[in-house]
């Protein structure tokens, strides 16, 4: 089966360290929405008023808004990959029935793009039509591991926790001090999170940890600047 290149890159690499590393990246990201999400929304509410319980109920409504649309969000995402997995998987299927001499030339010919020369590609193909020729192609041809495509609803639990684990921060950090401290204490707190989270997004990417840190840094500062300075501007005009 041959597949233009945009979709021959449709499903994502399955199994092992691969699949680990898909959903620690996953955990950190949702962690990350949930820290800079709910602390934009208190922090400027914040600057408008001292209202503790108005502070809470935004953080709250915040918390869960966005815990819901995270996993609602990957659940749809993770379905319609899975979705095109299985079609992908049973399109295969189907041509290896139909067409087998074909399809065992083109592993022969994906062994032979792999650097093998024809003869031991051809040797090498041969093998393993004759061992599992469904689990030969999917292998080299798609990258998928049928016996472990993704489960939407993992997906989408473990994006709500991670969501929600990432707002928790600054919607403890706002209640710990007293009122005239509750801005200042959320921004260290958020900006330390926010570093944690920009290391771990680094280090699980392969990426430079001081640039992805300090972006993420950065962009967490100034969503709170902004939101805070929106507020601050409501707030005077309501006094």
């Amino acid at each position: 089966m041959r597949l233009p290149a945009a979709e021959h890159r449709l499903p994502e690499p399955h199994g092992g360290t691969a699949s680990k590393t898909n959903w620690l990246r996953a955990a950190v990201l949702g962690a990350n929405d949930g820290i800079v999400s709910v602390a934009a929304l208190i922090v400027g509410v914040a600057g408008a008023t001292n209202d503790a319980q108005h502070i809470l109920l935004t953080g709250i409504a915040g918390l869960l808004a966005g815990a819901l649309s995270m996993a609602v969000g990957e659940h749809v995402s993770v379905s319609s990959q899975r979705d095109t997995e299985r079609a992908l998987l049973a399109k295969e299927k189907g041509e290896l029935e139909n067409q087998p001499e074909a399809e065992l030339e083109e592993l022969t010919h994906l062994y032979e793009l792999k650097g093998l020369s024809r003869s031991t590609a051809a040797s090498v193909a041969k093998e393993l039509t004759e061992k599992d020729a469904f689990a030969a192609h999917v292998d080299a041809e798609l990258n998928i591991d049928p016996s472990e495509l993704t489960n939407p609803w993992h997906a989408a639990y473990a994006s709500a926790a991670s969501f929600v684990a990432g707002a928790a921060i600054p919607l403890i950090a706002v209640f710990l001090p007293p009122a005239a401290w509750r801005v200042p204490t959320t921004f260290v707190a958020v900006l330390v999170a926010l570093a944690a989270t920009g290391y771990l997004s680094a280090r699980v990417s392969d990426a430079n940890p001081m640039r992805v840190t300090t972006r993420v840094v950065l962009g967490g500062a100034l969503a709170m600047a902004v939101t805070f300075g929106i507020g601050t501007l409501f707030g005077v005009a309501a006094a």
